[in-house]
């Protein structure tokens, strides 16, 4: 395989988590087990492979290599992509995508969708993608995962197999969907976001950002650019009921070891447990 762009990747609960993100740089993620990709920042040659990506944003560090994505997908007469965009966005999306058509000669095929809060899209029969508002400096969005099952509604537990069979038989619905929200993803936001949709709380895997964490960098100035600052994480520590909380998209004005060393002094124990810092 074609190593092209850096890569980090965790396993949790059954699903793997693949992507880098630094902030004004390049944020690519995907989750093979599901299928789906987040955002486009660079296209990993091994991202080829899926077929299904929500792009959070048009900033370029998110955005950037849409173009090489669809058009390799081509290249390899692979299926038409299906990327979900922002509503407000889905126009100039597609007229930046009929340009580069125009500049590589070759067709840019894919299925382009907008997305609004509250949207809801079924990815198979067991999983679905609901989206909520961020906040950022342009129109942005989040997204969750979802496990759907059928189950038996609980006052027909008591049953026998054929009671149950019959009641179905005459039409009655006795089995009601059952969610557990697997990813949750933010993009960029400022921490507002974060409280939009409550199960950004109760998902299994949740993704989001601290592009900052120095006591000097104000927040009011982080949050007016759609951004999230260390101390929001920790005001909210009590809400994060994950399993796996996944921090990413620091600044590059940061070291590693600076990120680290204050996430590990700050965050209290039971949060920075679950926490996986994205270096």
């Amino acid at each position: 395989m074609i190593e092209n762009l850096p890569l980090k990747s965790i396993s949790h609960a059954g699903l793997t988590i693949e992507g880098y993100s630094r902030a004004a740089v390049q944020t690519y993620w995907r989750v093979p087990e599901l299928k789906v990709g987040f955002d486009m920042g660079g296209s990993p040659w091994s991202f080829m492979g899926t077929q299904t990506f929500f792009l959070s944003h048009s900033h370029l560090d998110h955005m950037a290599a849409l173009p090489a994505y669809v058009a390799r997908r081509r290249m390899m007469r692979m299926e038409p992509p299906t990327i979900y965009v922002p509503a407000e966005v889905h126009e100039p999306v597609q007229r930046m995508l009929r340009s580069w058509q125009r500049l590589d000669r070759g067709r840019m095929l894919c299925e382009l969708i907008g997305v609004s809060s509250g949207d809801e899209f079924e990815l198979s029969r067991e999983h679905v993608l609901t989206v909520f508002d961020t906040k950022h400096t342009v129109p942005s969005r989040g997204c969750i995962l979802w496990d759907r099952r059928k189950k038996l509604k609980a006052e027909y537990h008591g049953l026998s197999g054929e009671e149950i069979r019959d009641l179905r038989y005459s039409g009655v619905e006795v089995s009601e969907d059952v969610r557990v929200p697997l990813v949750c993803y933010c993009g960029d936001t400022a921490p507002a976001g974060l409280d939009n949709d409550p199960a950004v709380y109760q998902a299994k895997i949740l993704i989001t950002e601290v592009t900052f964490f120095r006591p000097e960098h104000r927040k009011e100035k982080i949050h007016k650019f759609g951004h999230t600052h260390l101390d929001d994480i920790i005001e909210r520590a009590e809400r994060f009921q994950n399993e796996r909380i996944i921090l990413a998209h620091f600044s590059t004005r940061y070291h590693d070891k600076q990120i680290r060393r204050a996430c590990e002094k700050r965050l209290p124990k039971g949060l920075w447990d679950r926490v996986e810092l994205w270096l």
